[in-house]
């Protein structure tokens, strides 16, 4: 059995795999600093919770934008699972090309969608990732990670007008029905959801016009299912694409160990 984390600023999704069958996942909030017992107390509890019985954990891979969590996860993987995980970066088997100025920048997370995505639906194409940051990765047909762009995800935004303003109330980021907003809190409900909405549509149309042709674009991360269905041009949205990139990575690399 395989164990896949993606341990994110706000959140961390876990995943556990047979082969390539998702058998069960989790979307868990991220809280740090945690010591490894901390962490190995919580993926037991966790696992034995699964929908179905979950045979010993033979494997791990990690992706991770949070390099103070990420040794206790290591921690925990070898003191709780017996196992070393395999971390994620751009020198690894992705079985696709990183063409960015510094291939180290990427984060794990990206790359980890791009290599999911190119093996799923080829290219060219566009991730957009809707997590704490709003981020578009883009790969070409060659499969070449070209790079993308990366802006405040609507969370931010909401917690950030509630933080820095003095009568504005903190709101959940949902489709108000109407863009015209009749008070403060269907207006601020206006401006996140359709703001990220235009935001998404416009990054996408220019990224087309910038490669010459209009890309496939999926979908994924916590808010994809609220924001995508209104969008022009996402059509496909995968809530666990990045657990499917850690498999795929995992198995081009498993000789490598950590």
């Amino acid at each position: 059995m395989l164990l896949t984390i993606d341990l994110g600023n706000t959140t961390t999704v876990i995943g556990v795999f047979s082969d390539k069958e998702l058998v069960d996942h989790w979307r868990i909030s991220t809280h740090w600093p945690q010591t490894s017992d901390e962490l190995g107390v919580m993926f037991r509890q966790l696992l034995s919770s699964a929908s179905s019985d979950v045979p010993p954990i033979e494997a791990a891979v990690i992706s991770s934008v949070v390099p103070p969590l990420t040794d206790s996860l290591v921690n925990m993987c070898e003191r709780y699972f017996n196992v070393t995980p395999l971390l994620v970066n751009a020198s690894l088997d992705l079985g696709i090309s990183v063409c960015c100025d510094n291939p180290k920048e990427g984060g794990a997370d990206r790359l980890v969608n791009a290599v999911a995505a190119f093996e799923r639906s080829g290219g060219p194409l566009i991730i957009v990732d809707f997590g704490t940051a709003t981020t578009f990765c883009v790969i070409s047909s060659k499969g070449e990670y070209l790079g993308g762009a990366i802006a405040p995800g609507v969370n931010i935004s909401a917690e950030s007008l509630y933080r820095y303003t003095a009568q504005l109330p903190k709101v959940d980021v949902v489709d108000p029905g109407l863009v015209i907003g009749k008070g403060t809190v269907s207006s601020m409900q206006s401006g996140l959801f359709y703001g990220c909405l235009s935001l998404v549509d416009g990054m996408i149309e220019r990224i087309g016009a910038e490669l010459g042709d209009m890309p496939k674009t999926i979908a994924t991360g916590g808010l994809a299912e609220r924001i995508s269905p209104y969008s022009k041009y996402i059509k496909e949205i995968d809530p666990w694409l990045t657990l499917q990139g850690l498999r795929i990575i995992y198995e081009r690399n498993k000789h490598k160990g950590s």
